[in-house]
């Protein structure tokens, strides 16, 4: 089966399983056209090894996915949710064209002629990489043992150096095949030489150059723009930006942090859940591996006591005693004002996701699995916060000062039970060089769902 084949048959299999998902979107694009106006989004892939930016204007409608930093390897649930947000961007652009009607032949053949070429249209697909998480968050990373050994386990992976990083041979034995092949380690190891020291710079090169490949395969363009949140962006903001804004507002006293717990369905007893996780001056930020207590005097925020200690992380799929770790031993304390009155350059911190998606550009998301392989509450904190807001209960003037919508996004999802796996192994988080016949993957077909209670 040649790449026209493949491309042919997702097409028509997702016009069919996924009509009602694209029937949502173009509706709601149909009323965007007429309202959106925003700032301008920078965005970045990497072409021929080399990291090349582009400026989308407020004209776009962004439709948000994923890859990991925490494996430098393109899994098949990253692959599948590429090929998705892909196709579901694509078609949107085509039917918002042509108006919404029963797909013919002729529908087909256009729709997999503009999946050759990178996208035209209103839709724009993008991947949010989150830069706070650790390197080998679910112990599938064939650098584990050196990231490890470098002290940078419990780093955020916007903080992690190549210098020392190697490939780990015993993890290559137990898991090649599995998790990761042959092949995908010579590419590793030929990035890792020759990158510059930035971790996500190497990771992302594996990761686009894998895109390429698999643009051939499957007959699509796959090379999706990025963007790195949240700390590349707290980076990057002078203080009065938007993310030193929410930060700032979240903690102004007692009945915003307690707004925000609400929203994250905390209570306010222990108040142990950081909103942003301050990171430790050795280098730290693993969130789970801090622990934090948040402490009032009468309604003002007075300080936040922050304990890394060395935490268990998550297995990978092939084996679930295998955990990865984050080593961590710090203790501190922060003042009340460093949150009150933020600046990352002083007090660096990742905040939380409900928050931190508040500066995203998206309009739509496509998760991976939520229910069975992504937390529903992570979307529900992501919800509440939109609705706080616009009840004017929490960062009131956020719209007013930034220009940011309080609309939910549309919430589409891969289904989780029929999410890609191992054709031998059953696992999401296989490499996509694991499977020697891509064309086993596409007769599953993409199948997504609208989540409509999240809204």
């Amino acid at each position: 089966m040649n790449n026209n084949d493949l491309c042919r048959l997702l097409i028509e299999d997702f016009l069919k399983t996924c009509w009602p998902c694209l029937t949502i979107l173009v509706e709601r694009l149909s009323g965007f056209r007429e309202e959106k106006s925003g700032k301008a989004v920078s965005l970045f892939k990497f072409r021929n090894g080399q990291k090349v930016s582009s400026t989308f204007d407020g004209s776009y409608f962004f439709l948000r996915g994923s890859v990991e930093y925490s494996n430098p390897q393109l899994t098949l649930e990253e692959v599948q949710g590429i090929i998705g947000a892909r196709m579901l961007e694509t078609c949107g652009n085509h039917f918002i064209n042509h108006g919404l009607h029963t797909p013919d032949a002729a529908d087909i053949a256009e729709i997999c002629e503009a999946l050759k070429k990178p996208s035209e249209g209103p839709i724009v697909a993008f991947l949010l990489n989150t830069d706070e998480i650790e390197a080998d968050r679910y112990s599938m990373n064939p650098l584990r043992e050196s990231i490890v050994a470098s002290g940078q386990s419990a780093f955020p992976v916007a903080y992690v150096k190549t210098d020392h990083l190697k490939i780990d041979q015993e993890f290559v034995r137990k898991y090649e095949g599995k998790l990761i092949s042959k092949q995908e380690v010579e590419l590793i190891s030929r990035q890792l030489n020759c990158c510059r020291g930035s971790y996500m710079d190497f990771v992302d090169s594996v990761k686009y150059a894998q895109m390429e490949e698999l643009s051939k395969t499957f007959g699509m363009d796959l090379s999706l723009y990025t963007l790195r949140m949240p700390l590349t962006t707290l980076q990057a903001e002078a203080k009065d930006g938007l993310l030193h804004y929410i930060i700032s507002g979240v903690h102004r006293d007692y009945k915003s942090v307690s707004q925000a717990y609400n929203c994250m369905g905390r209570s306010m007893t222990s108040r142990t859940t950081l909103l942003t996780v301050p990171h430790s001056k050795k280098g730290y930020g693993s969130k789970r591996a801090a622990r934090g207590k948040i402490h009032f005097a009468d309604t003002k925020l007075e300080s936040v006591s922050v304990t890394y200690q060395t935490t268990q992380l998550y297995p990978n799929e092939i084996d679930s005693n295998d955990v990865s770790i984050a080593k961590a031993d710090d203790r501190f304390t922060i003042k009340g004002a460093q949150l009150t009155d933020y600046s990352f350059s002083e007090t660096p911190s990742s905040p939380q996701f409900f928050l931190y998606s508040l500066a995203s550009p998206e309009d739509a998301a496509l998760w991976h699995g939520i229910g069975a392989f992504a937390a529903p509450k992570l979307l529900q904190s992501y919800t509440a916060i939109r609705h706080s807001i616009r009840d004017g209960k929490l960062l009131k003037d956020l719209t007013e000062r930034y220009g940011v919508k309080t609309d939910v996004p549309l919430q589409f999802n891969l289904k989780p039970e029929s999410m890609w796996r191992h054709p031998i192994h059953g696992n999401i988080d296989a490499s996509i060089g694991c499977v020697e016949n891509p064309a086993e993957l596409a007769r599953r077909g993409m199948k997504l769902e609208y989540l409509s209670a999240f809204r």
